[in-house]
């Protein structure tokens, strides 16, 4: 039985292997069209962030913290930090990792958040994707790199994709949760008043979910930050490559230097999206 078993293997990497053919043969183009476009997002992105002077982008950025957070905290620790970085010399591969990070996540949100919301909604919808969910988040990166990369060639592209594909069930998870723990009796009093299903939906259960679909950005941002080394294996540029070109050269002054890079823009970006009132947030 055992020898049967072993002799009469499924096949099931060739047939992927084969799907992948398919595709890559028949439609190419289309992959190469969405190469394109969003390599053109993802570096015009980069070249606004790279053009603006540094200090007038921390600056900037702790702005925001302020009108975000009303913490000066906040803000000098995000000045303190950046500074830091431009010390450091990793100013050029921080703004793309940030690039990379943003958009992975802005991708995950618009489109978590909706899938969220159905599958809260349509119990049928949950019980069929999370499956899926369950496979996105614990298949090694590497298993779906490899395909991406042959469809969508070297550069920052498949790191996208990979990314996105590894970051988008948090939100999608936080989202449903959120949801779904809205209290009956909160929907019963919103009916009671004659809502409609959008004004529940809008007034009542957004309202009340919305410190878990928050919780769910700030996970899509570190697990995309967590693809950063992942993607620079690709092609993607960032605070990755030094990482990688340390390990290879086994340089702990430079892994150690961008690793601390990698840390602090997860801290600050954690810090800075993080809902005012919420549990180890500014208040």
């Amino acid at each position: 039985m055992l020898e049967w078993l072993t002799d009469n293997k499924i096949p099931l990497g060739r047939w992927i292997n084969a799907f992948v053919d398919f595709l890559n043969e028949n439609v190419a183009w289309l992959f190469d069209f969405i190469s394109d476009v969003l390599g053109f997002i993802i570096n015009g992105f980069i070249d606004i962030l790279v053009w603006v002077h540094p200090l007038v982008l921390i600056a900037l950025l702790a702005g925001l913290a302020w009108w975000l957070h009303r913490s000066w905290r906040m803000s000098a620790l995000i000045v303190g930090a950046l500074l830091l970085i431009l010390n450091l010399g990793y100013w050029e591969p921080t703004m793309q990792t940030l690039a990379l990070v943003l958009i992975a996540t802005l991708v995950c949100m618009l489109v978590g958040v909706p899938t969220g919301i159905a599958a809260a909604h349509r119990p049928w919808l949950y019980t069929a994707i999370r499956p899926i969910l369950d496979l996105m988040q614990t298949v090694p990166t590497f298993v779906y790199l490899i395909p991406t990369l042959i469809l969508f060639g070297l550069g920052v592209v498949p790191g996208l994709i990979s990314t996105v594909i590894f970051a988008i069930p948090a939100p999608i998870r936080l989202t449903y949760l959120g949801v779904v723990g809205v209290p009956k009796p909160l929907i019963e009093a919103g009916e009671a008043f004659g809502a409609t299903r959008s004004q529940l939906l809008w007034k009542i259960e957004l309202p009340h979910a919305m410190p878990t679909i928050m919780a769910g950005l700030t996970q899509c941002i570190m697990l995309s930050l967590s693809m950063v080394v992942i993607a620079a294996l690709v092609g993607a540029d960032g605070l990755g490559k030094p990482v990688v070109r340390a390990l290879n050269t086994v340089n702990i002054a430079q892994g150690f230097e961008a690793g601390l890079a990698i840390v602090i823009v997860a801290i600050l970006l954690d810090r800075l999206f993080k809902q005012r009132g919420a549990p180890g947030g500014e208040r």
